[in-house]
């Protein structure tokens, strides 16, 4: 089969490109392609957010599937440079991004080809489905291995579509790499396939015609209050999560205080363990 006639393509620095094809009417197919492991940049996010507002404002109403050209990863996450030295990385790059797909105004998709890894596990979890390779990839949320507490909006996506509260504990706590049959079985992912089992999901279940009535993206605002509301007061949470880390100090610090006394008083009493 011929490759799919470009619909735009746009690129992601230094070497990368996002290139939109429709492989159905009005199903609308986002492939990024940023080696090695499509991580995300301000240019990536920038890329991502376009090609939305460019279909959402230029092309009929219908469906968006996101996916990777890069067979073992649909992505692995953030770029490290970009999220800790850049202040606004988050607030001007990775949070409109996902704000944006939470809420758009068609019935969007992740086909997870390959790995997703802590944010590519994120941004998948901002879309509406999820399909994933029944034959490669695990998706993962690893922050409690490598001591990367996680965000408001990180934590709150999970608890707000996760079915069920012990997956998320599982996901969270304990890091657990889900295959893609496990995946469909705690109800992380909707089916199983590529690019012809999405296009018959999306046929079956009439996604392109959800968009008739004006209200698709306001009913998912709505829906997913808790998350959008972090998205949209970063500051706000990002204070909020501030003070609590000063509390969480100030509390081991009392602790710690109250542990030293008991062990000065077993001391005086030769008491032992």
């Amino acid at each position: 089969m011929p490759p799919l006639p470009a619909l735009f393509i746009l690129p992601i620095d230094p070497k990368g490109s996002l290139i939109c094809t429709q492989p159905l009417q009005r199903i609308y197919l986002l492939t990024f392609d940023s080696p090695p492991d499509n991580r995300f940049t301000p240019s990536f996010c920038t890329s991502f957010l376009l090609a939305l507002d460019i279909l959402d404002r230029r092309f009929p109403k219908g469906v968006v599937v996101s996916t990777s050209a890069i067979p073992k990863f649909y992505s692995n996450g953030l770029d490290y440079e970009s999220a800790v030295k850049s202040k606004t990385f988050f607030s001007d790059s990775l949070y409109p991004l996902w704000r944006r797909l939470l809420t758009y105004p068609m019935p969007t998709i992740a086909l997870l080809n390959g790995h997703s890894f802590a944010a590519g596990f994120m941004i998948a979890m901002m879309h509406d489905y999820r399909f994933m390779n029944p034959h490669r990839g695990f998706l993962c949320l690893n922050e409690v291995e490598f001591g990367a507490p996680l965000k408001p909006p990180m934590s709150s996506i999970f608890r707000q579509k996760l079915p069920n509260p012990n997956t998320y504990r599982t996901i969270v706590l304990e890091a657990k790499r889900f295959n893609a049959l496990e995946a469909l079985q705690e109800g992380i992912v909707d089916g199983l396939g590529m690019v012809p089992e999405v296009l018959k999901f999306a046929e079956e279940m009439k996604l392109v015609d959800k968009t008739k009535s004006g209200v698709y993206g306001t009913l998912k605002k709505e829906m997913w209050r808790e998350t959008v509301g972090y998205l949209e007061d970063y500051r706000g949470s990002e204070e909020k999560a501030e003070a609590e880390m000063k509390e969480q100090k100030h509390n081991e610090e009392e602790e710690e205080r109250r542990v030293g006394e008991w062990e000065r008083s077993r001391g005086r009493h030769g008491s032992k363990l």
